[in-house]
């Protein structure tokens, strides 16, 4: 019996790991959750899933799902119910599932713990990849990923000798605006910025997912997940999101992992690895899919697509003032305060501003990230 704690409840993973959850209550037990400020989401969850320990992000909210729950359940707030979450005694899995930096802390507390980890917050290893895979080794603790290139990767390294791998494939979607030309991009407002064409995710992994920064995340991930140079790792736009990442051997074999784009799918095993138990849903028929494509990306058309390689290469602190610029350049898009473009003009003004420190702890990572989302908050961009 797997006794889960979901930090990031309330969101596309957190509410699709509960749905797998569900799907199989002799295998597993909620109990621990941790969301933002979505009340009703949580009072929903509470009742569906019957935790013993719930955190909000705000008293405010606290108090009102308090009211609305059990007595028996304890409900905390702020960072403190966050650490208490991802250090639940009563449990012994931990899914990551907070968007953004923030997920660093109470990740790193849950490793440290000695609970298993399914990651789906891929910015615990941008920002603090060397200190998070020394601590998990130091607690003998397993990080299995959520992501479904990543948990592609990871199938498709089943068995495998490492030494033997060529390189790695992970494919993106392109977003949505990969039909789109560059200067229609340039006018695209946040609505037509979140219509996705085959996921359905939150607001900034959308975006992320237009502008490729997603996927330059993904590729510094990958680096840490599975001891990768970055000359191995590739990024190829695949439309159709059915073939989820590739591995390429020394012999020229390829191995890949396919499926519909469903995020039950890497949930559930990470959930179940080694074992694969049944799951209900759409089932990929690749005669009535006919064909599947796929091209590389425009780097001068994806230009947060190369910072990420760039910054990974870079290491230090720079992968974790990318990420930051990214997060508020997102902020303040979705805000309607700057152009689509304005993103990547903020991230690579941040980027040159930024001062690498090569080998730094974990306070001299959040004074990065800090001063970094100073800076972006600064820059003026003109509509």
């Amino acid at each position: 019996m797997k006794r889960i704690s979901i930090l990031g409840s309330t969101g596309s993973i957190g509410q699709n790991t509960i749905e797998v959850v569900s799907a199989h209550p002799e295998s597993f037990e909620i109990v621990a959750l941790a969301a933002g400020s979505n009340v009703p989401a949580m009072v929903e969850q509470v009742r569906r899933t019957r935790p013993k320990l719930i955190s909000m992000a705000s008293k405010e909210a606290a108090e009102q799902v308090r009211r609305e729950v059990d007595s028996s359940v304890q409900v905390m707030f702020g960072e403190e119910g966050l650490l208490a979450v991802a250090t639940c005694s009563a449990s012994n899995y931990v899914v990551s599932a907070i968007v953004g930096s923030q997920g660093l802390t109470p990740t790193l507390a849950a490793i440290e713990a000695g609970k298993t980890i399914g990651l789906a917050n891929k910015e615990t290893l941008v920002m603090g990849g060397a200190i998070v895979t020394k601590v998990a080794r130091e607690h003998g603790v397993e990080i299995l990923p959520i992501d479904s290139e990543h948990s592609a990767i990871f199938q498709c390294l089943n068995g495998e000798r490492r030494s033997d791998v060529k390189k790695m494939i992970l494919t993106a979607s392109g977003g949505s605006f990969r039909d789109w030309s560059r200067e229609d991009i340039a006018r695209a407002t946040p609505a037509e910025a979140l219509k996705h064409p085959n996921w359905s995710m939150g607001a900034k992994v959308t975006i992320d997912s237009a502008t490729m920064l997603n996927k330059g995340l993904e590729v510094i991930e990958a680096h840490w997940l599975f001891k990768m140079d970055y000359e191995q790792i590739e990024v190829l736009i695949h439309p159709q999101s059915i073939v989820h990442s590739l591995v390429e051997f020394q012999d020229g074999a390829m191995m890949a992992q396919l499926g519909t784009p469903d995020m039950k799918v890497p949930i559930q095993y990470a959930l179940t690895y080694p074992q694969r138990l049944p799951l209900a849903g759409e089932q990929l028929d690749l005669a009535k899919l006919g064909s599947l494509h796929f091209y590389e990306p425009d780097l001068t058309r994806y230009p947060l697509l190369k910072y990420a390689f760039d910054a990974g290469k870079a290491g230090g602190s720079v992968p974790a003032v990318l990420n930051a610029a990214n997060e508020v350049a997102v902020e303040r898009f979705l805000q309607e305060e700057i152009p689509y473009l304005g993103i990547e003009e903020i991230v690579g003004e941040v980027l040159v501003k930024h001062q690498k420190i090569a080998d730094p702890t974990l306070q001299e990572l959040y004074e990065a990230d800090h001063w970094a989302r100073l800076s972006a908050r600064e820059i003026g961009i003109f509509q």
